[in-house]
């Protein structure tokens, strides 16, 4: 599960911890992981908050690491972000927009998705599917839409001018490639996100772009729109990894819209479900959505990671007929995608996942330590 499957032609930055001394700053040349990590630049906020990270990173100076498989019994992965706020967008997909009117209509009820699926699910989509939202045409769905009953505060933010922006995980909380990922004891209808997430600096200029698992549990949201951040912000609830391809000659936005996400999910049981995000569907322009998180409006003096949100939404029966999708502790979720790597985690209880302890005085008081600020 440690091969992050990272293309050679990139320009990678990462974070690793090595024999447990402090997170450090990696990048990858000739297949080796070079540290990077120095008092010039202590942080990735840091260097994404360059003029041109990329050429920064391409000349950095550090030591020779050697190649992740030699270092697996030494390596941990860490969130390739450490300063930036976590934000994510939903419904940004017409396809997961059905699911997310289906988990509405069924009150977090898995039994009932089934028939609500069958009875509106097809229509919807059909409907909604190549409307651009905030247009005429919304507009004009959205009232056909309230005159049959269908309306839902999914449809508003799928098809209406204003996209959904929460904050998915707390500065420093996410975890990275091979980590568990965590599940709130509370739920027994929940699935993996596959999705792009763009790294963006303060001046709200997008500088790379990378993998995450914006955990879901289908039941707590589906009770109460009002529980979203019970729902998504909860210890290991965040996956990001495994290292920011950073955008360069070889790499840029236009990659990020034709981006083809591929999921696995491997259950002890022997199931295996596969699935994909093509970001050719997607409802909003990446660079949109980084208007709408960031401006005037809303600062973020040390950047964000932005979730941009995905098509999929798993409806195979894993257990009986009608129940659909959901998840099994040990089963170990694979994102994929050609051009940014694979990040790889096992699903455990919240409770179970080791307790978020290094915060951003820990992460100050460490790199102080090291002579690095």
């Amino acid at each position: 599960m440690n091969d992050p499957e990272l293309d050679p032609a990139g320009l990678w930055l990462g974070r690793v911890e090595i024999d447990g001394t402090g997170p450090a700053i990696v990048t990858l040349r000739d297949g080796n992981l070079h540290d990077i990590t120095a008092r010039a630049a202590p942080t990735v906020r840091d260097i994404l908050e360059m003029d041109d990270p990329a050429g920064y990173v391409r000349q950095a100076e550090g030591s020779d690491l050697g190649r992740a498989d030699i270092l697996e019994n030494r390596l941990r992965w860490l969130a390739p972000c450490d300063l930036q706020a976590v934000k994510a967008c939903g419904v940004t997909f017409a396809g997961s927009m059905v699911e997310r009117v289906i988990e509405e209509q069924a009150a977090g009820d898995p039994s009932r998705a089934a028939a609500i699926r069958d009875r509106i699910g097809e229509r919807i989509g059909a409907e909604l599917s190549s409307i651009v939202p905030g247009s005429p045409q919304a507009m004009e769905v959205k009232k056909a839409l309230i005159a049959e009953g269908l309306w839902s505060q999914y449809l508003e933010v799928g098809i209406g001018p204003d996209a959904e922006v929460f904050s998915k995980a707390q500065v420093l909380s996410s975890v990275g490639h091979g980590a568990e990922i965590g599940l709130h004891p509370s739920s027994q209808w929940n699935n993996p996100e596959p999705e792009v997430v763009l790294a963006v600096s303060s001046r709200g200029r997008i500088v790379g772009a990378t993998l995450g698992n914006d955990v879901n549990l289908r039941d707590v949201e589906g009770r109460s729109a009002l529980l979203l951040s019970k729902a998504k912000d909860n210890n290991a609830s965040c996956a990001i990894g495994p290292m920011i391809r950073l955008f360069d000659d070889s790499f840029g936005i236009e990659d990020v819209r034709k981006a083809e996400i591929a999921l696995k999910v491997e259950g002890e049981d022997g199931f295996v479900l596969h699935g994909n995000s093509s970001m050719s569907a997607i409802s909003r322009d990446p660079e949109d959505l980084v208007r709408q998180t960031i401006g005037r409006h809303h600062q973020y003096p040390d950047g964000l990671m932005l979730f941009l949100g995905t098509l999929f939404a798993p409806t195979k029966d894993r257990d009986a007929p009608g129940q659909g999708f959901t998840h099994k502790l040990g089963d170990v979720v694979t994102i994929s995608c050609p051009t940014m790597g694979r990040l790889a985690n096992v699903v455990r209880l919240s409770t179970e996942c080791p307790e978020w302890t290094f915060g951003a005085s820990a992460l100050m008081r460490n790199l102080a330590g090291r002579n690095l600020i």
